[in-house]
């Protein structure tokens, strides 16, 4: 068994779209638009098969997102080296998003580092 896909709804999603092809090298597809309901998403598709989609729909909570909480916390995304991770890292400050953890060595032995990214939804990036 495998992971078919992650979802995520947005406010923006155009701008929750070009984060992910921007930063982390996501290819999207042309999008789906119901008409009816008008409910919107994309599939990004990740190197390695990963697949997320983001979606929006008119009427959406959005409600305050603490650091500590129950549910899904964050999405990782391997860079390949430590390198690649202080890079990206430095880049998402560097354009206004809140480095939250790292670049480190967490006390599992991962590289990591956590951003606060589009709609301050964590984003980890890892080895």
């Amino acid at each position: 068994m495998r992971i078919e896909h992650i979802a995520m709804y947005v406010k923006d999603l155009e701008r929750a779209r070009v984060f992910f092809v921007k930063y982390l090298g996501a290819t999207s597809n042309e999008g789906y638009h119901n008409e009816k309901t008008d409910f919107r998403s994309y599939f990004l598709s990740f190197d390695g098969g990963a697949r997320m989609e983001i979606m929006n729909r008119p009427g959406m909570e959005d409600p305050e997102k603490p650091l500590m909480r129950t549910g899904f916390i964050h999405v990782a995304f391997s860079l390949g080296s430590a390198e690649r991770v202080d890079q990206l890292t430095a880049r998402l400050k560097e354009d206004g998003y809140a480095v939250i953890s790292g670049p480190r060595t967490t006390g599992d032995g991962y590289y990591e580092s956590c951003v606060l990214s589009i709609e301050g939804n964590q984003i980890e990036l890892t080895v």
